[in-house]
């Protein structure tokens, strides 16, 4: 693809994308929070503390209970998952509900917090990933960022559809194409595919990607840098869905001790 100017290079189809952004922050609003954790007494402390940070818990002792609950028509903003839980642990869980079509953002909050634990929960699609010793106010903070980048103003719901070459991106939806195929990314995936796109021709630092996979700020991984080796799983998984469309993708470049750019 030809390195063009930025300012060029990512096309919206959409007419005018700014109007109406500047009425879009609105007051706080309530969140809607599912909570599932087999340990009762820990469970209805953290709903009652969340609760004191505006967040209307519905809580659950098991996977299966939260399920049926959701069958039942309940809606809610986002899920929090421990990993250990009865019958069906929270890993096995997670894409057992996309397999029925929610789509709701999930986190874990859990106390194997090693980075082992944290990789395969954002392979598997979660969002975030807290320690329990983070406290609950924390948690709330990390909860209230994630439900308001999902709330998109209006003017940005009517199919916006952005081009960079062959790449076509629909953020309405968080799908990625290439040459008209839909790349199969997950919303993480989609983030940092999107972040590097709207960047063509420059180079990303490794902190700015993993600040697009959570948000800024984000600390998590072993060490002062260890962030690195998250960033890096994640594009090694993100070109190998392009590939498996393209062998001979090789539009996201490295640039060793730095970051990644979209060439």
């Amino acid at each position: 693809m030809t390195t063009q100017t930025k300012e060029n290079s990512f096309v919206s189809d959409s007419s005018s994308l700014a109007a109406g952004l500047a009425d879009a922050a609105e007051p706080s609003a309530p969140i809607r929070l599912i909570f599932v954790d087999d340990d009762d007494l820990y469970r209805e402390a953290v709903a009652a503390e969340l609760a004191e940070h505006v967040l209307v818990v519905d809580s659950f002792a098991d996977g299966m209970s939260m399920l049926e609950f959701l069958a039942g028509g309940a809606s809610a903003d986002v899920i929090v998952l421990d990993w250990s839980l009865p019958s069906l642990s929270g890993i096995d869980l997670l894409p057992k509900l996309r397999r029925k079509g929610v789509v709701l953002p999930v986190v874990f909050l859990t106390g194997r917090a090693s980075p082992a634990h944290e990789n395969l929960a954002f392979d598997r699609g979660a969002l975030d990933f807290v320690d329990k010793t983070r406290g609950v106010p924390i948690l709330a903070k990390r909860l209230r960022l994630i439900v308001d980048s999902a709330k998109r103003p209006a003017a940005m719901e009517c199919g916006e559809i952005l081009h960079c070459g062959r790449l076509m991106l629909k953020p309405h939806v968080s799908r990625a194409y290439w040459d008209e195929v839909d790349v199969n990314l997950t919303l993480t995936e989609f983030n940092i595919v999107r972040q590097l796109a709207s960047n063509v021709g420059e180079h990303v630092t490794y902190r700015a990607v993993y600040d697009c996979m959570h948000y800024t700020g984000f600390i998590a991984g072993s060490g002062e840098d260890g962030y690195r080796t998250n960033v890096r799983s994640s594009i090694k998984r993100i070109r190998n869905k392009f590939r498996a469309i393209d062998p001979d993708f090789a539009e996201i470049e490295n640039f060793p001790s730095f970051g990644y750019r979209w060439g």
